[in-house]
Parts: structure tokens; sequence; C-alpha cells
């Protein structure tokens, strides 16, 4: 009678272990938030080490040539081959023109033009500055600013850690999830760290997913270098602690309690 009572005990905390979560699901009050706003597209500024490609054209292609370096039609930079194996792009976009860096200082150096400096810019607000500055010479001109080298790492319970480049620039941490593969069951959903460096300052929020306001955070659009790690859950952290033999074990376990129950049968 004793050996049913454990045998049953046993069963019933093998249950209650696998009761199913009950926070799997994302952005739960999204009705009640007010997404239209959030959603508006919060411009990036350039940083220092950024790759900037800046096409500029006109109905005469000749005429802006010497603002377009040595480029020629030619000349395709393609984002879709990355830096290695652990940097995978996403889109199918090709970005053409000449490439420029910028420098310790904010500065890039245009030909023609000389230095321009992109502190505290966005891509908009240098395309403008471009295009304005270029009026002078060329009539009409038109000015394509696109980042290269926007880079995010993703790390923790997700299906897919690394690096990840995104050709337009542009990227949300939503986006940046489903790169990843989306989170593991074992990631916590309200607990999902953003670590994010601008001008040598360090700044980190922690994000809860479950709730749709997040969408009204200031990480909710990822910046260039930006780092997201998914913390694991507690189911994850105790099963980590467990003996890798503990499988083992509990089988064990179940044998000699079954031979015991059959010996006190009889």
């Amino acid at each position: 009678m004793k050996i049913r009572l454990l045998i049953i005990s046993i069963i019933s905390l093998l249950i209650v272990s696998c009761k199913p979560q009950q926070n799997f699901n994302y952005m739960k009050n999204i009705e009640d938030t007010a997404v239209k706003t959030a959603l508006q597209q919060q411009n990036n500024t350039i940083q220092v080490g950024d790759q900037i490609v800046i096409l500029v054209t006109a109905k005469d292609m000749d005429v802006v040539k010497p603002f377009n370096q040595n480029y020629s039609s030619s000349q395709i930079v393609n984002q879709n081959s990355t830096a290695g194996g652990n940097t995978p792009s996403v889109g199918q976009q090709i970005i053409t023109g000449p490439t420029y860096l910028v420098d310790a200082n904010g500065d890039i150096d245009f030909p023609q033009l000389g230095k321009i400096n992109t502190k505290g810019q966005t891509l908009v607000d240098l395309q403008n500055i471009l295009r304005d500055k270029i009026s002078r010479y060329v009539i009409n001109p038109s000015v394509n600013v696109r980042l290269l080298n926007f880079k995010i790492t993703i790390l923790g319970e997700v299906s897919r850690q690394g690096d990840y480049v995104v050709q337009n620039g542009q990227a949300t941490l939503l986006n940046a999830l489903g790169m990843a593969g989306d989170l593991t069951m074992y990631g916590e959903r309200n607990n999902i760290l953003v670590v994010r460096t601008v001008d040598g300052q360090i700044s980190k929020e922690r994000i809860d997913i479950t709730d749709a306001n997040f969408f009204q955070s200031p990480y909710y659009n990822l910046k260039q270098g930006d780092v997201i790690y998914v913390s694991a859950n507690q189911t994850r952290q105790k099963t980590s602690r467990l003996d890798p033999n503990a499988g083992i074990y509990i089988s064990v376990a179940s044998i000699v309690v079954t031979i015991l129950a059959l010996v006190f049968k009889k």
C-alpha cells in the first residue's frame, strides 16, 4: 500500500511540473495600446565607424560623376556576402554606390564638398544636406544615402544566436527576434535585455514583450550595434543544474520501485 502511495505521489509531481506556462503569448494587451504612434519609424543617428553608401544621380549622369568618386554603374556593393558564417544578412536588396567611413570626429570626406560632419544626424538629415549642397552645381540632383554595416547581436534563449546584418539599416526588436527564429520555450518573454552604445555611452533596458506597451520604448527600434540578450527562465536554470546522469538515476529508481512493488505485493 505504501509503495502504491509512493508511485502515485511521484506521478502527481510529474504532472504538476509539466503544467503549461501561461506567459508565451506576446502583446496580450495590444488592443488597449495606442500602437499607431509607437509604430512610427524612429530614425537612427549616424555613429562613428558607420559605413555609408551615398549615390548621387541626375538626368545627365556625367554631370554628377565628380560627386561619386570613381564609382561606375558596374560597381556593386552586395550585402548578400557577409563578414563571416555567423553574420547572416537579412533581405535581398543590393546596395550600390561609393562607400564612406564615418571617422572619429563624425566626418566623412565627400568629393568636391570636402568634410561633411554627420554627428547627431540621421541618414535623412545627411541626404538633405548633401542634396542642398550639390544643388548649387547640379540641377535637381537625387541623393540616395544608405547604411551598409547595420549589425545587431542576438544571444541567449533564441533558436539562432549570432550577429545579423540588416541591409536597409532599420530594424525593430520584433524583427530581430524573428531573424533569430524567435525565443525558445525556455526564454523569458518579460525580461529581454537590450544593450546599446551611443557615442561611447552604454545604456540598457529590459523589455517585456508580453506587454504591448513595449512598442513605446526607445529600444523598440534598434540602433547600430545593439545587443539583445534573452534570459533563461527558471525551468531552464533548474535543468542546467541537474546532473547529466539524472535521467539514468530516475530510470534506475523507477525500476527499483517497480521491483519493490512486486515483492511487497506477494
